[in-house]
């Protein structure tokens, strides 16, 4: 493994594949530990990412990120193809997997610590290792798998049993899950708090037996990719600082659809928007 920077104590840790995504216009960084930490960043923490990487990829895009590198054969890409409307997504060559002996003693106290699979590439007993952490998910790696030809398909998430009654937070998206209501009200029932993303529509939250809508604004989408991570992080950071579910989903929602006007990682959130969305939660 390698360090891209000091290991300092971070305050933001996610874990999961950075991704390398094509697109008409080339290849470019993506992925949830990416689009993550630059939020987390964005919004003033110490951010820090635990991944398995090929040696080509570049992570220039995330200096001033701390991040353990761990040496992988390739890294994690995808490729989306839109055919009349519908999206395809081809993973190509997946990246090593992650443990928990990958997460530097430094880092394993965080306040906040994010698992964010892409690609299966995650263990479920990670959560059992950070007892003093907040622990938030995005499960969407665990619910995608892919044919012999890198057709991703979705699947059962194997161990939600365990890991949503360990999570203080969870984020999907409605599309993770196809759209069933009945395993959203599954999923709801067994963690403490569950955000579900709803591209321009905004989010739903439960918690505490009560579930509220929270609406974007309607803005100009350029590219809605990393929009949920986007959110994801906003959400966690918030709920962390203000142990305000509520709250933390207004924010979160109204950061991410600024998010959408933006291509790529240039849809970080800025200060002034962040000082906007604080505005609006007040």
């Amino acid at each position: 493994m390698s360090f891209l920077a000091p290991l300092e104590p971070v305050d933001y840790l996610v874990i999961g594949h950075v991704t390398e995504d094509l697109t008409p216009t080339g290849s470019r960084l993506g992925g949830t530990a990416t689009f993550s930490a630059l939020t987390a960043r964005a919004l003033g923490l110490r951010a820090g990412i635990v991944t398995a990487v090929g040696e080509g990829t570049s992570l220039q895009v995330l200096d001033g990120i701390a991040i353990a590198r761990i040496p992988s054969p390739h890294t994690t890409m995808f490729e989306n193809i839109y055919l009349d409307g519908a999206r395809k997504q081809i993973v190509h060559h997946p990246a090593a997997r992650i443990s928990f002996k990958d997460v530097p003693d430094a880092w394993r106290n965080s306040s906040i610590i994010h698992l964010g699979p892409v690609a299966q590439e995650l263990d479920s007993q990670l959560t059992k290792q950070f007892s003093s952490s907040m622990i938030s998910i995005t499960p969407q790696g665990w619910m995608r798998t892919w044919n012999g030809d890198g057709h991703v398909l979705p699947c059962a998430w194997e161990s939600a049993e365990i890991l949503l009654p360990q999570a203080a937070a969870v984020v999907i998206s409605r599309d993770d899950v196809g759209g069933d209501e009945e395993l959203i009200e599954s999923m709801a029932h067994q963690t403490r708090v569950l955000a579900v993303t709803e591209g321009s529509a905004g989010s739903v939250l439960y918690w505490n037996g009560d579930r509220r809508r929270f609406h974007a604004p309607q803005l100009e989408e350029v590219d809605a990719t990393g929009a949920g991570d986007i959110f994801a992080a906003a959400f966690f950071i918030r709920l962390f600082n203000t142990r305000d579910p509520w709250e933390a989903a207004r924010f979160a929602t109204q950061l991410a659809a600024r998010s959408v006007t933006r291509i790529g990682l240039d849809g970080i959130p800025t200060q002034k928007e962040i000082n906007e969305c604080l505005m609006e939660v007040f």
